[in-house]
């Protein structure tokens, strides 16, 4: 029996995915550029306009990523004056990074990218909502999957 053809790389979800996300940062890149921002930053400040006051270990977490990746971000957006950081006084190995007056400023600023993403996709707010859902579920459904394999 014959090996089946190789699936066309477009027809990969995860390379789908991969271009989007790719995608999405050439369109939002020259507007935080503007605002003197990177891309990561960005997830930072979205952390904590969410949540007000975080430690660096739940900014990890809720971005996917190592707390030695969250601290030269976190670094960079307090020497822009966006948030300021606090050691814990109950656990000095905790530090508190919290939003400023400035970052908040900012918050306002950056709804431009979510507009700017909606009209040049040319969907509309509520194909995005569920596209952005279905993502969603399908990133879920893997971390849960990995977590229980003990990945």
């Amino acid at each position: 029996m014959a090996d089946p053809a190789p699936l066309p790389l477009d027809e990969h979800l995860c390379f789908t995915l991969y271009g989007a996300g790719i995608a999405i940062n050439r369109t939002y890149k020259p507007m935080l550029d503007e605002f003197g921002i990177t891309y990561p930053q960005y997830l930072v400040l979205n952390a904590l306009w969410e949540s007000g006051s975080l430690t660096i270990g739940a900014l990890a977490a809720r971005l996917a990523l190592e707390s030695s990746t969250i601290t030269p971000l976190v670094k960079r957006l307090e020497l822009n004056g966006f948030v300021e950081r606090q050691r814990s006084v109950a656990d000095e190995r905790q530090v508190h990074v919290s939003v400023t007056e400035q970052g908040r400023d900012l918050q306002k600023k950056t709804s431009c990218l979510t507009e700017t993403l909606g009209s040049r996709s040319g969907m509309t707010a509520e194909e995005l909502a569920i596209l952005n859902a279905q993502v969603r579920r399908l990133r879920d459904a893997l971390q849960e999957s990995a977590a229980r394999a003990g990945l």
